[in-house]
Order: C-alpha cells, then sequence, then structure tokens
C-alpha cells in the first residue's frame, strides 16, 4: 500500500489554510519527501509522522516556496540523532545549494547526507520501485518525478492447492528463484501466482505545458500535478511558467492518467472551487488538494 500525505498546497506564498508545497509519500519501508516548503517540518508534527523515518527528499527546483524548509528540517533532524543517510534529489546545482546550507546555518548536530543531482530517467531504483525525473519548463531548472512500483507475484493458495503444494520456506525461494523442485516436481512461479501490477504516481511541479508533462502523466495511476491559475488567468499562467487547471486535465485525459490531485494554488484564490471545476470539465475525476489530505493507493 502506498500512502500519501499533502503537507502544503498553497504557492508561492503560504496563507492561513495552505503551508507551502510538499508532499509525503510512503511505500512500506520508503519514506519520500517531495520538495520540502517553509514550514515542512511543523506540518509532518501535526500529519503524525516521524520525521526520523525519511529517507529521501526529492527537490524539484529550487524556488524559495519548495525549499525554504530544508534547513530546519535538516538540523532537527541533527538535532534528534537522525541515523540514517538522508538522501537528496535536485536539479544541477543542488550540491552546491546544499553545501551551503551546511555553511549558512551553524548546526550544531549534522547528518549524514548523500546529493544526487538529476539527470533525465531513472534517479533512484530498489528492488521494489523505480524513481524517474524529467526536465520541465520553469524559469529555473526545474524536475517533475514519477513513482512506479514494480510488478509483484502474488502466491494464490487456491493455486496451491490445486497443485498440492504446502506453505512453507520454499515459497520464499520460489519467489527469488522464479522456479523450484518440490517433491520431485518443478514448480514455476507463474502456475501457482498472478502478477499484481505496480501503481504509478506522476508529480508535476511548476512548468509550462511540455512534452514531458505528458511523460510524467502517461498511464498514472494517480496525477499529482500544479495548477497554480484559473483561465481568466491564464496570461498569467503563460508569463510566469506555470499551469491553469485546464491545462492540467488536458494533460492527464490525453496521457489516460486514471486520477487527478489538483496542487500549488495561487493565493489569489479564496477557494480552490473555481479551478477543481475548470479541471473537471474536462477530466472528471480530480480532486482539489488541502494540507493534511490523505490518500490511500
Amino acid at each position: 500500500m502506498i500512502e500519501i500525505v499533502f503537507l502544503g498546497t498553497s504557492a508561492m506564498a503560504p496563507t492561513k489554510e495552505r503551508n507551502h508545497s510538499s508532499f509525503f509519500l510512503r511505500r512500506e519501508r520508503d519514506c519520500m519527501l517531495f520538495d520540502c516548503g517553509e514550514g515542512t517540518q511543523r506540518q509532518i508534527r501535526i500529519a503524525g509522522i516521524n520525521p526520523q523515518k525519511i529517507s529521501d527528499i526529492f527537490i524539484t527546483h529550487w524556488h524559495g516556496d519548495h525549499v525554504l524548509g530544508l534547513p530546519g528540517l535538516i538540523q532537527t533532524l541533527g538535532a534528534q540523532g537522525y541515523k540514517n543517510t538522508l538522501k537528496i534529489f535536485g536539479p544541477e546545482g543542488t550540491k552546491e545549494k546544499v553545501e551551503a546550507l551546511f555553511k549558512i546555518f551553524p548546526f550544531e548536530a549534522t547528518i549524514d547526507y548523500e546529493v544526487y543531482e538529476n539527470k533525465e530517467g531513472i534517479v533512484k531504483e530498489t528492488d521494489h520501485l523505480v524513481i524517474k525525473a524529467y526536465k520541465l519548463n520553469h524559469s529555473v531548472s526545474c524536475f517533475g518525478y514519477r513513482f512506479e512500483e514494480k510488478d509483484k507475484y502474488r502466491i494464490l493458495k487456491s493455486k496451491l492447492k490445486e497443485h498440492k503444494i504446502e506453505e512453507g520456506p520454499h515459497l520464499n525461494k520460489l519467489l527469488e528463484e522464479k522456479k523450484i523442485i518440490y517433491e520431485g516436481r518443478e514448480i514455476r512461479l507463474e502456475d501457482v501466482s498472478e502478477i499484481r501490477k505496480g501503481k504509478v504516481i506522476g508529480y508535476i511541479s511548476d512548468t509550462k505545458m511540455c512534452d514531458n508533462a505528458y511523460k510524467i502523466a502517461e498511464n498514472c495511476d494517480l496525477l499529482i500535478s500544479e495548477s497554480t491559475y484559473s483561465d481568466e488567468d491564464a496570461k498569467k499562467a503563460e508569463d510566469y511558467m506555470h499551469l491553469t487547471a485546464s491545462q492540467v486535465a488536458e494533460i492527464a485525459k490525453a496521457s489516460n492518467s486514471k486520477s487527478l490531485i489538483l496542487t500549488h494554488f495561487s493565493q489569489r484564490y479564496l477557494s480552490a472551487g473555481q479551478l477543481l471545476k475548470e479541471a473537471k470539465n474536462l477530466f472528471e475525476n480530480t480532486k482539489a488538494a488541502y494540507d493534511f489530505m490523505k490518500l490511500k493507493i
């Protein structure tokens, strides 16, 4: 199961209801933070997330509303004895900027960390998942991310019974090696299992319309995207290199996404209602994110 918690859903300036950009994604032991706007660590506390569990931070770009919470979070992790090695991913220049944070702020306790500067394609891979980065079209170097859960075999009890196979440690070996010899018979994994397709989640951060936005969204189970402006402010969206809610819906529809969550709303709107309406006109399965909104996939 994948759990997502939205920690901040505003754009450049926070509001009384919305913090700066960030969301938390957990898949079993993998705990990831996507962007880390100002105030994120407080949002983490309110949401009941243990910051010591965070293993990776994926920065889309270095505009303040996406990164100003990073030094505070690092300071807290150090003060509380963070035991892991924090992995930070971001666009070119991220290593220099992270090193500068450690020079600017006199952290009393430091943490182990590694910084990876994105190139398009796979930036992280484990036995269970793949994270891909795609360059977007914004006023500074900016990347969107695509989370892909790997397909997984699920052993079926009905198939075990059909093939007269008892449960036991030999099933772990079958999962690893794809076939085993059981009581003198060759048993193949596909004979006693089904494939559970992995879930795909796309994250489109600040950008104008571009081809890579469609690549991120392709066949997503869930697409999370900035939708800073409404149609009536389409000129501002173009000038400031952002998306309107209708444009995001167009991307989701054309890319065969199953569901869409809008986020990163301009503070000029008292609510996200108008943006949600515009998106749903093109893509019905759309919701507007709010701070502390939780999803399970």
